[in-house]
């Protein structure tokens, strides 16, 4: 009986203590947007999820590596503070008011940070980004103790900027700025000028040469999106829902294999393009151009980790698997270079890329939102007048010579037949 009673009573403690624990769990908010990678994935490509030289938000803050930037970080939040009535005190206040909703922005519980530090990381994070923007805007406001714009840094920081894990939620940037903005020293310096027009005028002058985006979006989603790298996904998504076909056949064509079925390429044209914008039509594919430079690996995996676990549609994901495929070696990315659809050094570059990347997705036939182009595709290319149409044009018709060569050729060819039908009448 005793033993049935220590049982129980063990139990009992044992209950007790796995209700405290179930008390504290972290809070799942519907706020949440700014994720950890899962550390498998993480494990594969470290690089491409941590921040380089500057953390932004709790995840990386406090680490010895990104240490060399928290100070000028602290620069520009002196600067800053300068240019306006509102006391640090007044600013810490403001962001206290809000740490819960700042919380539960984030999906991992934030247990390095007590509240005071979670509150001034978040002011020097906010501001610092702030001071940016306006710096890049307003090249006046650049100081000769700035080590972005003074010197050779600034490249790599911006690369940071676009971290899955390495974000600020958005709201609370705009209104530190309106705070700002309505007690400042000087009231001309702010005039016609918003955290929304100097972000999208860096976003236009930097990012849109690599990530081809209409460029009207940046305005229409920015009020809607919860951090930058949300930005860029919500721009990312189609004006226009394209027909749902199930993808039938999933081999899709390479560019060197349309190439040879008489398929011609060119880049989307208009000033609304948008990066995962692929169309074919009347044997023309047109594809959004784009350049590839040395972080658009880490860029691009970070767009599909965020798009994934915030629970979007797949449409980069999609994109990414359509690219993999049309690039699958050198040869396919010669092709788009010479159309005028890419540009970068290294042919061999892109499908490796886009390769990699491809590991990372899932092709889902049902849903496949380029199944109606592929579908297309492969149509075209199952006509034998296209192949022999191509197969005439690219082996003899490729160079003007050869023009002229097989045009003399075929001129002979009936001059001698037609002296044999005359030798033949006269006999």
């Amino acid at each position: 009986m005793d033993d049935c009673e220590d049982v129980s009573i063990d139990m009992e403690k044992l209950a007790h203590t796995l209700s405290e624990k179930l008390e504290t769990l972290h809070h799942w908010s519907k706020d949440c947007s700014i994720y950890r990678v899962a550390e498998p994935k993480r494990c594969l490509n470290p690089r491409h999820f941590t921040p380089q030289m500057v953390s932004i938000g709790p995840f990386h803050h406090g680490k010895e590596e990104l240490k060399p930037m928290e100070e000028h970080k602290q620069r520009y939040l002196k600067y800053f503070l300068q240019r306006t009535k509102v006391s640090m005190a007044s600013f810490l206040g403001f962001i206290k008011a809000k740490e819960t909703k700042l919380r539960n922005c984030y999906a991992a519980t934030i247990c390095n940070l007590g509240s005071d530090e979670f509150v001034a990381m978040v002011l020097v994070d906010a501001v610092f980004l702030i001071e940016f923007f306006l710096r890049y805007y307003k090249s006046n406001l650049r100081t000769d103790d700035d080590r972005i714009f003074k010197k050779p840094k600034y490249l790599e920081i911006q690369d940071d900027f676009l971290l899955v894990e390495n974000q600020l939620p958005l709201f609370i940037l705009i209104d530190l700025f309106d705070l700002a903005k309505t007690a400042t020293y000087e009231d001309v310096f702010y005039e016609n000028i918003s955290f929304v027009k100097i972000t999208c005028f860096w976003f236009r002058d930097q990012l849109l040469g690599f990530l081809p985006l209409d460029e009207n979006s940046l305005e229409i989603h920015f009020s809607k999106a919860e951090h930058f790298l949300d930005l860029i996904i919500l721009c990312l998504q189609p004006s226009q829902s394209r027909a749902q076909i199930i993808l039938k056949d999933q081999s899709i064509p390479s560019m060197k294999e349309l190439h040879q079925a008489g398929v011609k390429f060119k880049p989307a044209a208009g000033s609304t393009k948008n990066l995962l914008d692929i169309n074919f039509n009347q044997g023309i594919l047109e594809i959004s151009f784009f350049k590839v430079y040395d972080d658009t690996e880490r860029a691009y995996r970070n767009l599909l980790a965020f798009e994934r676990m915030h629970g979007y549609k797949g449409y980069f994901n999609d994109y990414i698997i359509m690219m993999a495929c049309l690039i699958s070696c050198p040869k396919d990315a010669e092709l788009l270079v010479q159309n005028e659809v890419i540009r970068l050094g290294n042919t061999e570059t892109v499908p490796t890329v886009f390769g990699k990347l491809d590991r990372d997705c899932t092709l889902y036939s049902s849903r496949f939102q380029y199944s109606g182009v592929v579908t297309d595709l492969q149509a075209y290319r199952k006509l034998p007048w296209h192949k022999w149409k191509a197969a005439l044009k690219q082996n003899y018709f490729n160079t003007p010579w050869a023009s002229i060569s097989v045009i003399a050729a075929v001129i002979l060819l009936l001059l001698t037949a037609t002296q044999t039908v005359s030798s033949l009448i006269a006999l």
